[in-house]
C-alpha cells in the first residue's frame, strides 16, 4: 500500500517506481491524501506497470463508502477494499469489472479499531458473499476485544474459497506467519515498509520487500 496513517503518501509515484522492479504486482492506495486526478494517474501508472490496483476506503460511513465506490469506478480500479455500506457499494460498481472486498466486523473510529466477535465476523462474511463480493477485508490486528487470529479463522471458515485479506498493523514476520497459518490469503502493508520497520536496520526498500516475501513463503 502506497500509504501511511490511512492516507496516500505524497511520494506515491516515487515509491511505485521503486517497488515495481522487485516484482510487486499488487499495489494499492487510500481514497484520502490525494485528489481525484492524482489518484486517477496513480491507478493508470499501476496498470501500466503490469500490476493490479487496489483502492481502500478510509471512511466508515455510508456516504464515504458510496463516494469511494464511485471513485473506484471512475478511475478504473481493479479491486475496491473496505467500507461498511456493503449492499450500496456493491450496486455502485456492479458491471464495472471491479472486485469488492468490504470490511467485516464492527470497525469504528480513527485510527480504526475493530469491534465484534468471531461470530459477527463470520456472519458478515456470509452476507458479503451473498451480495456478490469477491472476499473481505479484515482488520484483524485492530481488534479491540477479540483475539485477532480467532477472527481470521472465523472468516476463513465462513468464506470457503473466497479471498480473505488481512489489513492493518502487519509490521513483522511473526504476524505474517500467524495470519498465513490461520488461513489468510493475503495482507496489506504500507507504513512498516515505508518506515523501514518490517526489517529494522535496513534502509533499502528492496530489503523490506524481500523480508516480507521470505516471511510469507
Amino acid at each position: 500500500m502506497l500509504t501511511r496513517d490511512d492516507k496516500t503518501v505524497p511520494d506515491c509515484f516515487d515509491i511505485l517506481a521503486a517497488v515495481v522492479p522487485h516484482g510487486v504486482r499488487h499495489i494499492g492506495f487510500k481514497d484520502q491524501g490525494a485528489d481525484k486526478a492524482t489518484l486517477g494517474r496513480l491507478a493508470t501508472a499501476i496498470r501500466a506497470a503490469g500490476a493490479r490496483s487496489y483502492l481502500e476506503v478510509v471512511s466508515l460511513d455510508a456516504a464515504g463508502g458510496m463516494a469511494a465506490a464511485e471513485l473506484a469506478a471512475d478511475i478504473k480500479i481493479d479491486c475496491l477494499m473496505g467500507g461498511t455500506e456493503i449492499a450500496g457499494m456493491a450496486r455502485a460498481i456492479a458491471g464495472r469489472g471491479i472486485d469488492f472486498m468490504p470490511f467485516v466486523g464492527r470497525p469504528a473510529g480513527h485510527p480504526t479499531a475493530l469491534g465484534g466477535t468471531a461470530e459477527d465476523v463470520a456472519e458478515d462474511c456470509r452476507r458479503a458473499l451473498a451480495l456478490g463480493c469477491a472476499g473481505v477485508d479484515l482488520l484483524a490486528y485492530r481488534a479491540s476485544a477479540a483475539d485477532p487470529l480467532a477472527l481470521v479463522r472465523a472468516a476463513r471458515g465462513a468464506l470457503g474459497r473466497s479471498k480473505l485479506v488481512v489489513a492493518g498493523s502487519i509490521d513483522g514476520p511473526e504476524r505474517v506467519r500467524a495470519i498465513a497459518e490461520a488461513g489468510a490469503d493475503a495482507f496489506t502493508i504500507g507504513t512498516a515498509v515505508l518506515d523501514r520497520r518490517f526489517k529494522p536496520g535496513f534502509a533499502a526498500i528492496e530489503d523490506q520487500l524481500y523480508a516480507i516475501h521470505a516471511a510469507y513463503m
